[in-house]
């Protein structure tokens, strides 16, 4: 039983790390990576209420990889800083491809849109 309660706290924490870097995560990566669509989307999904809290907790396991300011390959590297959290982020989005619905699509589109119209950095 505290093996549970101690995996809800650590859920808990990923989604609030998550929560609070993701977003200048993702405005400073703008036109960097190939996987910003993917990556809103799958936030949006990890926080649809719909969403399996298994999936919820997959993808934000690996948003969180994301937003580490530390990885195994750092991000400043050229050319390789990011496949490393492109392999995690893909993993996560083939599991949860099912769950990424049209509508979490589409709210991505439409936030990349806005922010491509008027940048807020």
């Amino acid at each position: 039983m505290i093996a549970f309660t101690r995996l809800g706290r650590d859920d808990a924490r990923k989604e609030q790390f998550v929560r609070d870097r993701f977003w200048p995560k993702i405005r400073q990566t703008l036109g960097k990576v190939p996987f910003t669509e993917d990556a809103i989307a799958a936030v949006h999904c990890s926080t649809d209420s719909a969403t399996p809290l298994r999936i919820r907790v997959l993808l934000f396991g690996a948003l969180a990889y994301f937003v580490m300011p530390f990885d195994i390959i750092p991000d400043f590297i050229v050319g390789l800083g990011y496949t490393d959290d492109a392999a995690v982020l893909l993993a996560a989005f083939t599991a949860a491809s099912t769950h990424i619905t049209a509508a979490h699509r589409e709210k991505a589109r439409a936030w990349l849109l806005k922010e491509r119209v008027s940048p807020t950095a």
